[in-house]
């Protein structure tokens, strides 16, 4: 049996290599298979870090008997959906055909052209409860597609036409690239948080019951309405971010914070710990000032999660072996002391390009803020690996050359780039250039963001998507959501706003607003689904708020006096790098120097200043409270 996922550069396609079961990684070549067989296709999909992805490759694929018979009968292909997210979010979108309860592993069965017919999530070995064993699913699908083909085809086709229906718009309005609507404005955004408020869980903290996610695209909408004054939504954010980390959500020994809790009360985590979750906390904690807990997430990802290339991990694993037997969760019950004598759960060390650089902007943000300044060095070191990797040496920053996805060891995946990789690499890109002073973070982020408009105005990751799902007809893209994360479309409207708050081109504000043109529409709606889309609009509803501190040296008091400062973009520079990148076009810093020899901050508003201030406390003073830390209620 060939061993096809053995040199994979996915940690997850190789802990199955030895499996019984013949599988096939993502590619047109397994389609093809099942179409000269004339056989349905198992697609398989989970990621390292799953405990449930584990548990059925050992009850289920690890089955010799239950193996042979899927290799006999089937085609069975195994994704990562970390590394191939448009595959899998096109599955996602088939399978809620068939099941409200999505997750992973999930389990799809398709044609031979790739349409889904059935699908499930894990299912047991043995009958559960009323569940099927995966052997019955198996029979009940073989026996479908031999007696009654025309029903599967003809589910197939309808499930096909639903998924190709929920394509989002690719541009704004119709398609033409012209500016479509800003979004949301204040009365809905002001509905949103109320809505919001109505979902809070007033006992607990945060919103649900359980499983209680931390939900951080919602927290970054709450802390970026509470910066321009809503003090519903700020305080609102602070008992939600308080109630997590005085939880058993947060690892209390190596400070990240668990993927979620199965209780209402934050606690029996689901323990594997995510870089996406822990990137998104460490800038919703740096956004409150709380040093202490934003101080224990940096921690973890420099101590943990980051790798000997100076790249961070994906995610960290929930299971591990302690004294030789296997535990869920186990090694996180141990003392600082106790856990010195075991090894760490393992890394799922696939670098991921759009995940690097969410951690990137989240470092580099809380060491300004914090004055960290091994945080921010951490953040560049991130960042330089991955543009050496993921970019090579000739092609760093050319929007021509489209970005890796993800790479392991240094070796890069064929997998495409998505607007996850080009958005949230090209934020956290600008907001290390912020914190650092070096414009060439800058020039390689706006390299990237404007290489997404295409030049009928469509916005879509350069390269068109996955090779394998265009083929079939489908758009990978299917949901502008946001779940867990934000949105591809969020992350890059994000950076596209910050880019056009530093360079006043108008073409990057309509960028921004393109992108989210598919979500705006329902957004404010549904704003526990589209935290992070509403913060983006929130973003374009409220002024353009600049403030440029000059000065040798980490600018002293004056960058002190504005360390807190959220309402709008903060870069502190010398009066070189003032100068490097105003040449580069980035009119933020066009004519910013020192006067009279002494540091000099620029208070602007949509790119008009007021006079040049070297007073701190008339800083202080001018930047008064918004965005400050009102007590928590």
């Amino acid at each position: 049996m060939a061993q096809r996922l053995a040199d994979s550069v996915s940690p997850y396609l190789r802990s199955h290599a030895d499996n019984p079961v013949d599988w096939w990684p993502w590619g047109e070549e397994a389609f093809a298979e099942a179409a000269r067989r004339d056989v349905p296709v198992l697609v398989s999909i989970g990621y390292a870090t799953c405990h449930w992805c584990h548990v059925m490759a050992r009850e289920s694929f690890g089955d010799p008997d239950l193996a042979a018979h899927l290799n006999e009968n089937l085609v069975a292909i195994k994704v990562d959906r970390e590394e191939h997210p448009e595959v899998d979010q096109s599955f996602l979108t088939a399978a809620s055909a068939f099941t409200r309860n999505l997750g992973w592993p999930l389990t799809v069965f398709t044609t031979p052209q790739g349409a889904a017919f059935f699908a499930g999530t894990y299912f047991p070995p043995r009958p559960v409860a009323g569940s099927a064993s995966f052997r019955q699913v198996v029979d009940a699908v073989l026996e479908a597609w031999s007696d009654r083909r025309d029903e599967v085809r003809a589910t197939a086709d309808a499930v096909r036409a639903a998924v190709v229906a929920a394509r989002p718009v690719a541009a704004a309005g119709d398609g033409s690239g012209e500016p479509g609507s800003e979004g949301p404005g204040e009365d809905a955004l002001v509905a949103a948080v109320a809505h919001l408020l109505d979902l809070e869980d007033r006992e607990h903290g945060g919103i649900g019951t359980a499983p209680k996610f931390p939900n951080a695209p919602v927290l970054t909408l709450l802390l970026e309405r509470g910066a321009h004054g809503d003090t519903a939504a700020e305080a609102f954010a602070r008992r939600w971010l308080a109630a997590m980390a005085d939880s058993g959500l947060r690892d209390a020994v190596e400070g990240g914070f668990f993927r979620y809790a199965t209780m209402r009360d934050w606690s029996v985590p689901h323990y594997e710990r995510m870089a996406t979750d822990n990137a998104q906390l460490l800038a919703a904690y740096t956004a409150a000032g709380d040093e202490d807990t934003a101080a224990g997430i940096a921690g973890f990802l420099l101590d943990v999660l980051r790798l000997p290339s100076g790249a961070f991990a994906s995610a960290q694993d929930s299971e591990s072996e302690l004294d030789g037997v296997r535990s869920e969760g186990g090694y996180y019950a141990l003392t600082a002391a106790e856990r010195a004598s075991q090894p760490r759960p393992a890394l799922d060390e696939k670098v991921l390009t759009g995940v690097n650089g969410m951690v990137v902007g989240a470092l580099a943000e809380a060491g300004a803020r914090f004055g960290r300044a091994e945080w921010v060095d951490a953040a560049a070191a991130a960042a330089d690996t991955v543009l050496s990797q993921h970019t090579g040496p000739q092609s760093a920053g050319d929007p021509a050359a489209p970005l890796a996805r993800a790479s392991l060891d240094g070796r890069v995946s064929a997998a495409p780039a998505t607007l996850e990789d080009y958005g949230g690499l090209a934020g956290g890109l600008l907001r290390l250039a912020l914190a650092t002073g070096e414009v060439r973070f800058a020039v390689t982020a706006r390299d990237l963001i404007e290489a997404c408009r295409t030049a009928d105005g469509t916005i879509r990751a350069p390269g068109g998507g996955d090779p394998v799902l265009v083929a079939q007809g489908v758009d990978g893209e299917t949901d502008p959501s946001d779940g867990a994360q934000p949105s591809g479309r969020a992350l890059l409207a994000d950076a596209a706003l910050l880019l056009a708050a530093m360079t006043g081109r108008a073409e990057h504000r309509e960028l921004a607003t393109a992108a989210m043109a598919p979500a705006f529409g329902v957004a404010a709606s549904q704003p526990s689904a589209f935290g992070a889309a509403l913060a983006v609009a929130a973003r374009l509803a409220a002024p353009v708020e600049q403030l440029v501190v000059v000065a040798e040296g980490d600018g002293g008091v004056l960058a002190e006096a504005s360390a807190g400062w959220r309402a709008g973009v903060r870069a502190v520079v010398t009066p070189a790098q003032a100068a490097g990148f105003a040449s580069a076009g980035f009119e933020l810093f066009e004519g910013r120097g020192l006067r009279d020899g002494a540091a000099t901050a620029y208070l602007c508003e949509g790119f008009v200043c007021r006079l040049p201030i070297t007073d701190p406390a008339a800083l202080a003073e001018l930047l008064g409270p918004k965005g400050s830390a009102p007590p928590t209620p």
